[in-house]
């Protein structure tokens, strides 16, 4: 009698110490009502002053039940947001200001329709803007590109082509000895060709801690600066800012002419510079901050950032994708 009853008795023990293990091993995973919506890229076009800006900003899960993600402004490179609360269809999130001189924080909110977010951000300088946002395209492509012919975008002898954002009388752009040139901070140059798909090949030289930038369909800059010497960063040369980190740091003497040569296809780039392959098939998640719009499923032009400093460019050839 004692022997069963023992029996009996260790039975419930043995079932607990397995439903334990169970449990343990196979955690019941929770997630915000309805996130999922929420989850993913956003292309946002903020009404400011009368005028449209792009910005972008990316929603994530991270572990079982905090929205975390990314937001890249109307300038700055991308900058993290550590929680983002979403609920009954209503977004709200906070950041601290990047580049603005006052210590406020920047406060987001939006309410959730469909495919289309829509709100306003409590700016760091007290005012409020509305925006709109819709998802981002993922930009795959199914097949491999076909290049068609090289392009010649500067002719060597005058600004055909090309237009200064802003207007001509906000243009300091000029050609000199076959040289495009900024010679001091003004505005940005455009193509007026705009691609897809693309090869890029440009040739470029700076002055001492000069800063220039090349922007890919006018939305993803690659970074032209004074770096020699300085370990690889997004900010810094050759790497598309705030976003994708270039292998090594190829960038030579102030007043030497440098090279790029770039393959853009949907969101992946690879990046030569100087040389030397420094970003390989990496995918540019959004736009950078600077960037002409935010309409990433439309094609773009080649711009050029003039306004942080004097730099000089020549021989821009791009071939683009049938």
């Amino acid at each position: 009698m004692i022997l069963i009853a023992a029996r009996y008795i260790a039975m419930p023990v043995f079932l607990v110490f397995v439903f334990n293990v169970i449990s343990i091993a196979s955690p019941v995973v929770f997630k915000p009502a309805d996130s999922a919506k929420l989850e993913g890229r956003w292309d946002i076009d903020l009404q400011m002053n009368g005028k449209l800006y792009p910005s972008w900003l990316e929603v994530e899960l991270s572990g079982i039940k905090t929205l975390v993600g990314r937001y890249v402004g109307t300038g700055g490179s991308a900058r993290p947001i550590s929680k983002i609360n979403f609920s009954d269809g209503k977004m709200h999130f906070a950041i601290p200001p990047q580049w603005d001189r006052s210590d406020n924080d920047m406060v987001f909110d939006a309410i959730l329709e469909g495919d289309s977010l829509s709100g306003t951000m409590l700016a760091a300088d007290g005012k409020t803007y509305h925006w709109v946002a819709h998802r981002a395209p993922a930009l795959r492509r199914k097949n491999a590109v076909v290049w068609g012919k090289p392009i010649v975008l500067f002719n060597g002898k005058d600004l055909k082509g090309w237009h200064a954002e802003g207007g001509a009388n906000q243009n300091q752009w000029i050609v000199e000895n076959g040289i495009l040139r900024s010679p001091h901070s003004g505005a940005n140059l455009v193509s007026d060709q705009t691609f897809t798909d693309f090869k890029l090949h440009i040739e470029f030289r700076y002055p001492k801690e000069s800063n220039s930038g090349v922007y890919l369909r006018g939305r993803y800059e690659v970074q032209v600066e004074d770096d020699m010497g300085k370990d690889p960063a997004s900010h810094l040369f050759s790497g598309v800012y705030g976003f994708l980190t270039p292998s090594d740091m190829m960038a030579k003497a102030a007043g030497e002419w440098q090279s790029y040569d770039i393959t853009l296809t949907g969101r992946m780039v690879t990046i030569m510079a100087n040389g030397k392959t420094v970003i390989c098939n990496q995918e540019i998640p959004g736009i950078t901050g600077g960037a002409l719009n935010s309409r990433e499923g439309e094609p773009g032009p080649l711009m050029m950032q003039g306004d942080h400093g004097p730099v000089d460019y020549r021989n821009i050839i791009i071939t683009p994708g049938k």
